[in-house]
C-alpha cells in the first residue's frame, strides 16, 4: 500500500463535510447472523452466494458451515472459496475470481478476518473492471477485529510480496453482521491482536486529516471500550457479550466516511503496511509493533491541534493528566505498550527475522522521503524493536 500521505491539508476542527459510505445497514448481536442473513439477501435481491474465507476457519470450525446451511436454507448458496491467505495474496484473488464466475454468484458472503475482505474487495473491483456496469456487492461477517470492513479500499500482496490496494467507494461492503458467537472459534492471539489493531485505527483516527470531530469521539468510546474489554476477553474468552462489546468498538475505531478526497491514517499504519506482507508480521501484530512509539514520537513532532486530540484519551481512558499535552501523549504511548504486554503480545522484529540494514529502506518506504526531518526518528523506532 501507499506510504504516508504528505499532502498538507487544513483543520477539521470547525470547517469540513462528512458523508456515509455505500454501506447500507449493519446487523448486531450474538446469533444474529440467522435472521440478519437472509434479510440483506432479500434486500439486495441476490439469487446466489459465493463464501469468500481462509483455510483455517474452513477446515478448523464449524462457522463457515452454519453460514453454508443459512445460505441452503434459502436456496442462495453457491459455494465456497478458501483459498485466501494473510495479506490477501494476489493469486487468491484471481483464483477467487474464477470460482465467483463458474458458480455464477451474484454476491459475496465474505467471513473472517481483513483478508478474506479485502480479497473480496479485489475481487469484486477487478470484475468490474472485466465486465464494466455495476460493482457486484459484499455481505461482509467478520470474525476479528481489523475493521477493514468499514473502508471502501482493499489492500493486497502483489506478485512481488509488496501490499497494494484498489479503492473505490462502491466495494464498501453493503452489509456488515456482528454476530459475537461466530467469533468463539477466533485463535485467541488473532483476536486480541486484532484488537491492537482497531486501538491503532481509533488513536490514529484522532490526526487524521478530514476526520470531522464527530467522529473523534467515537474513536474516543472505541480506545476507553477496547482498553476495558480486551483485557476481560483475554481473562473470559467464552464471555459472548464482551466478544459483542469489542466488535461494535470496532466499528467506533473505523466509523465508515466518504472522504471528498482520500487521506491517509499516520505513521503506525503506514510502517506496518510495510513490515507486514514482506516479513510475514500479521497486521495485528504489526500495531502491537508500532503504535505505542509512534504516539511517543507524536509528543514531540504533532500540531498542537493533533496533540489536543492525543492528549485528551487520557481523559476518556480516565487516567489522571500529567500535567501537560506533551506528558500526557506519553502518557497514552505507556498505556498502550502496557495493554500489549498484559494481553500477552509483546513483540519484536527479531520473531520476524527483519534484517536490520533494511530498516532505512522501510522507514523510507513508509513515509515516501527519506529528507523528512524526522526520518532519524522513525529509523530509531524500528531500531528499538528488537
Amino acid at each position: 500500500m501507499s506510504a504516508m500521505d504528505t499532502t498538507s491539508y487544513g483543520s477539521s476542527e470547525l470547517e469540513g463535510s462528512y458523508a456515509y459510505t455505500e454501506l447500507s445497514t449493519v446487523y448486531y448481536g450474538p446469533g444474529c447472523v440467522e435472521k440478519a442473513l437472509p434479510t440483506l439477501l432479500q434486500k439486495f435481491s441476490a439469487k446466489k452466494a459465493l463464501i469468500v474465507t481462509g483455510k483455517s476457519l474452513f477446515e478448523k470450525t464449524d462457522v463457515i458451515k452454519q453460514i453454508e446451511a443459512i445460505l441452503r436454507q434459502h436456496d442462495a448458496y453457491g459455494g465456497v472459496f478458501y483459498e485466501i491467505g494473510e495479506h490477501a495474496p494476489v493469486a487468491g484473488i484471481r483464483k477467487g475470481l474464477l470460482k465467483f464466475k463458474e458458480v455464477n454468484a451474484d454476491i459475496i458472503v465474505a467471513v473472517g478476518g481483513g483478508s478474506p475482505v479485502d480479497a473480496s474487495k479485489a475481487l469484486l473491483y477487478n470484475l468490474q473492471q472485466e465486465t464494466g456496469g455495476e460493482f457486484r456487492k459484499q455481505i461482509a461477517i467478520p470474525t476479528t477485529l481489523s475493521a477493514a470492513e468499514y473502508t471502501v479500499g482493499a489492500g493486497f500482496t502483489n506478485e512481488q510480496g509488496a501490499k497494494v490496494a484498489v479503492s473505490a467507494q462502491e466495494l464498501a461492503p453493503a452489509g456488515i453482521i456482528l454476530d459475537a458467537k461466530l467469533t468463539l472459534a477466533t485463535p485467541e492471539r488473532l483476536w486480541l491482536s486484532t484488537g491492537i489493531r482497531a486501538l491503532d485505527h481509533a488513536v490514529e483516527g484522532l490526526y487524521r486529516p478530514m476526520v470531522p470531530p464527530p467522529l473523534k469521539y467515537l474513536f474516543y468510546a472505541a480506545i476507553a471500550d477496547l482498553f476495558k474489554c480486551l483485557p476481560q476477553s483475554k481473562a473470559n474468552p467464552e464471555d459472548v457479550s464482551v466478544r459483542q462489546r469489542l466488535q461494535l468498538a470496532s466499528w467506533m475505531s473505523l466509523w465508515p466516511i466518504k472522504f471528498e478526497k482520500y487521506s491517509a491514517l499516520g505513521l503506525s499504519h503506514a510502517l506496518g503496511h510495510k513490515l507486514g506482507a514482506a516479513y510475514g508480521i500479521p497486521h495485528g501484530i504489526t500495531s502491537c509493533l508500532t503504535l505505542a512509539p509512534v504516539v511517543a514520537l507524536k509528543a514531540t513532532t504533532a500540531s498542537a491541534e493533533e496533540k489536543k486530540w492525543l492528549a485528551d484519551a487520557i481523559y476518556h481512558l480516565r487516567r489522571p493528566s500529567q500535567g501537560s499535552e506533551e506528558k500526557d501523549i506519553l502518557a497514552l504511548s505507556k498505556a498502550i505498550a502496557g495493554l500489549v504486554d498484559d494481553l500477552g503480545l509483546h513483540s519484536t522484529l527479531t520473531q520476524y527475522k527483519v534484517p536490520k540494514e533494511d530498516l532505512s529502506s522501510i522507514a523510507e518506504k513508509a513515509m515516501g522521503k527519506k529528507d523528512d526531518p524526522t526520518f532519524p526518528q522513525v529509523v530509531k523506532i524500528l531500531e528499538d524493536l528488537y
